[in-house]
């Protein structure tokens, strides 16, 4: 059985919000500003996308759920 690295989007929020869980439990997504966000996001193994399409509000969904699915644990 191999690991298959996820593919991962910009437009991949649930997805790129679960790896960040993964990768980094320790953080607080409401600590991270929008610009480190998007350097985390680029920097996921499987990332994908092309950093200059991000917008704020994409980088705010994805911190959005990031937190709504660590309270959730």
């Amino acid at each position: 059985m191999t690991d298959q690295v996820l593919e991962l989007y910009w437009d991949s929020t649930y997805a790129v919000a679960t790896t960040l869980m993964e990768l980094y439990p320790q953080v607080d997504p409401e600590s991270v500003g929008l610009h480190e966000l998007a350097d985390l996001v680029e920097n996921l193994p499987g990332f994908q996308d092309d950093p200059s399409l991000v917008t704020e509000q994409i980088l705010l969904d994805i911190q959005t759920v990031w937190y709504e699915e660590t309270i959730n644990l």
